[in-house]
């Protein structure tokens, strides 16, 4: 059975179930309701009765024989008091005099009893010229209901089942159309769903509204955006895998084959051609494990505090030489007292060694890369800045993807693997950091490393000397 049949039946039942509810919660209140109006109209008609009998015979001798019917209304062919239909008792109310004897019953077997003294205290009193001179109270429950007031129950009846039959014809079509309402972007998800099962990983739904199916139509779009961005970078990444494996081999298998053939006599400088090579395998496989554990949640870090310039003294030390060769200087701000940072060290000076490199590779001949460390509402951040051409903005949001190059004809010796950035960032993320780049094309970029401060207070020199950074 379809979702939006069930739903159909839901509704359908459910207003159905409530219409009979209500029907008979209505025909209950206004049954109750109409008999005490007639209860309270017969009352008020038997008072007014006695009342007046009593002040025209000054006393309620004889009052049994006229007062036995005088809470009905009054007859067209007959007087007030006029006896009712026979075998029909026509009011149950019993009339006490001033001193609590009966002296009207409907059973003739209670009259010139005393009355109970309950009854008298929830009766009614009769007054006369400001004298009371009785108490009228009933037992046992109500008569029944003259045939006039039968036809104007059933009557009721039939306007209430008229009412429900009405509510019901109004509630069919609108449980049809909600029940549409509710299974259409369900609809417009399978439909996507299945597409994206048969392969097509970019679907978009249309988002009709701004409730729970809304949100689910809108996450499901970022969600099969994001799965047709990763199969492409997937794609792109056996592809760039392939190229940057291709390069090495070709150019080690073509020394090989000369050398097996005698046409190249092995010289020291080729077996290091060779052996370079084989450096450029190896570390791109390092990458690529590096990153498949970071996937998994498994890259081992030996956590241990640090002082944030210490880290940025080391990185700098490592790539003075190379920057003194390339006529770039390097500079170092930190501001003083910042806390230690608890993490693995190597990996991090890893981290910050891919963007000092990147931003060396890309600074030119006199210009300049600073490190700072500095204190920020997240943590401590460490920013890498140099005064190269800078990122252009359309490619900032993927830089940190893996083989992602701004300049897609740049090489591996150029360039690099393209696996730089992702590393730093998959480093940082597993430090429970977070990284991001800006730049304003030809004045450089600053790539932002933030990780979260140690507890510890900020640190002092045994704390710096106990980070052991060989």
């Amino acid at each position: 059975m379809k979702l939006s049949t069930r739903l159909l039946l839901a509704f359908a039942l459910t207003s159905l179930a409530g219409i009979a509810l209500a029907a008979l919660l209505v025909r209950q209140l206004v049954t109750s309701a109409f008999d005490d109006y007639v209860r309270d109209q017969r009352l008020a008609a038997y008072v007014e009765a006695a009342s007046a009998y009593f002040a025209q015979q000054g006393s309620w001798e004889g009052a049994a024989g006229v007062l036995r019917n005088a809470s009905e209304p009054e007859s067209p062919s007959g007087p007030p008091f006029a006896d009712g239909p026979p075998g029909r008792a026509r009011n149950d109310f019993v009339l006490a005099d001033v001193e609590g004897t009966i002296v009207v019953a409907p059973n003739p077997l209670l009259r010139g009893t005393p009355a109970r003294q309950e009854d008298l205290a929830r009766g009614t009193p009769i007054t006369v010229n400001g004298q009371h001179v009785g108490t009228v109270f009933s037992l046992g429950p109500p008569p029944g209901r003259n045939p006039a007031e039968e036809r104007y129950l059933a009557r009721t009846d039939l306007a209430l089942g008229a009412a429900a039959l009405g509510a019901l014809a109004v509630a069919l079509p609108l449980s049809l159309l909600l029940a549409r309402l509710i299974t259409r972007p369900v609809r417009d998800l399978t439909t996507a769903a299945r597409a994206i099962a048969e392969g097509k990983l970019r679907q978009e739904v249309p988002v009709r509204s701004r409730d729970e199916l809304g949100m689910l139509a809108a996450q499901f779009n970022v969600m099969s955006a994001r799965l047709d961005r990763a199969n492409e970078l997937r794609r792109r990444m056996t592809a760039d895998i392939a190229h940057d494996l291709r390069t090495p081999l070709t150019v080690i298998a073509g020394y090989l084959e000369a050398l097996r053939d005698e046409s190249l006599r092995p010289t020291p400088k080729r077996f290091a051609t060779m052996y370079d090579e084989t450096q450029v395998l190896l570390r791109l496989v390092q990458d690529l494990h590096t990153l498949s554990l970071a996937d998994a949640g498994e890259l081992p870090l030996k956590l241990q505090p640090v002082a944030p310039r210490r880290l940025l003294e080391r990185v700098a030390t490592a790539y003075q030489h190379t920057a003194s060769q390339a006529g770039i200087a390097i500079e170092l701000d930190a501001e003083d007292g910042l806390p230690d940072l608890r993490l693995d060290i190597e990996q991090t000076v890893r981290a910050l060694g891919n963007l000092m490199s990147n931003a060396l590779r890309h600074t030119p001949t006199g210009g300049r890369v600073t490190l700072t460390a500095r204190l920020t509402n997240d943590g401590v951040a460490l920013e890498v800045a140099d005064t190269g051409p800078g990122i252009p903005p359309e490619h900032l949001p993927n830089i940190f993807e893996r083989f992602y190059r701004a300049d897609s004809s740049r090489s591996h010796t150029a360039g690099g693997s393209g696996l730089g950035l992702a590393i730093v960032r998959s480093i940082v993320e597993a430090h429970g950091g977070q990284v991001r780049a800006s730049s304003v094309p030809g004045h450089g970029a600053t790539f932002t490393i933030t990780l979260p401060a140690s507890p510890a207070a900020p640190s002092t020199p045994a704390a710096r000397a106990g980070a052991r950074l060989a």
